[in-house]
């Protein structure tokens, strides 16, 4: 058993102040004896406002809250999934790029959002991630205390074929940090996160942001970890704080014993259209 922290935030607009409270969590979760912590994505800042978010967004190498969080996971001695960060690229875009941190402060991989979210809501608000940011190319599994984990980012996890690619090759976990906005998580986050985790066979590790942030949205919270199985394990509601659970290999090896799906996946040619 490997007990994991997950952190649930409000990030703000400012990425020093959401650096300390990254790195604060990192060393209570690492006291308490976690050994990997799991952040949401936009760890470091969330603001709707593309021109003021703009004069925080700067080169993976020059990011404060990469650095402050590397120097966390060090101190605490403790592995990191940082659920993502808005950083810019060579190019004129920016990237929502995920990162494994080990417990020396090394960066062990890297993840580029794939699906980016353009959306009209009958609420009103109106999403175009695509304005700004690049989607990234290639999935991505990283080797882990917990075992090979599959990356991806919130609207990602609408996409089951993204993780039958990290499953097929041998994902023992699934990391979906997500920055979730409050009717559509109430209608399908806990099924969509419980269908990923069944369907792979694998834990889902989801750290979200939750509540109403400095730039006006409102985020759904619920940051969940599911078994392979999909049980739910935790549930963290609303509210910013740190949530633990036990990962256990021999419960995921039990789960694929008892229903092995995946060994029976087929390649599916194009269906015949008759009429």
């Amino acid at each position: 058993m490997t007990k994991i922290a997950v952190v649930q935030t409000t990030s703000g607009i400012d990425p020093a102040r959401n650096a300390a409270a990254l790195a604060a969590a990192i060393e209570e979760a690492g006291a308490n004896g976690a050994e990997m912590v799991f952040t949401p994505e936009m760890s470091g800042v969330l603001d709707r406002d593309r021109a003021r978010a703009a004069q925080s967004i700067v080169r993976e190498g020059e990011d404060q809250v990469l650095v402050a969080v590397r120097e966390a996971a060090t101190r605490a001695g403790v592995w990191v999934q940082l659920g993502s960060l808005a950083l810019r690229r060579h190019d004129a875009r920016y990237a929502n790029r995920s990162f494994v941190i080990d417990s020396q402060g090394n960066i062990r991989a890297r993840y580029d959002k794939m699906h980016l979210f353009d959306v009209d809501l009958p609420s009103g608000e109106s999403w175009r991630e695509s304005a700004a940011y690049a989607a990234g190319d290639r999935p991505v599994l990283a080797a882990t205390p917990l075992g090979r984990m599959g990356l991806s980012i919130c609207y990602d996890m609408r996409f089951p074929d993204l993780y039958r690619a990290l499953s097929d090759n041998g994902a023992a976990i699934l990391s979906v940090p997500a920055s979730f906005t409050r009717p559509t998580g109430a209608a399908h986050w806990h099924v969509l996160l419980r269908a990923r985790a069944i369907e792979a066979a694998c834990y889902v590790v989801a750290a979200a942001q939750s509540g109403v942030h400095e730039d006006g949205r409102a985020t759904f919270g619920h940051s969940l970890v599911v078994d392979p199985w999909g049980e739910v394990l935790l549930d963290m509601g609303e509210g910013a704080g740190i949530g633990y659970a036990e990962i256990d290999p021999d419960m995921q090896r039990e789960v694929r014993a008892r229903v092995p799906a995946l060994q029976h996946r087929r390649v599916i040619p194009a269906p015949m259209v008759i009429g």
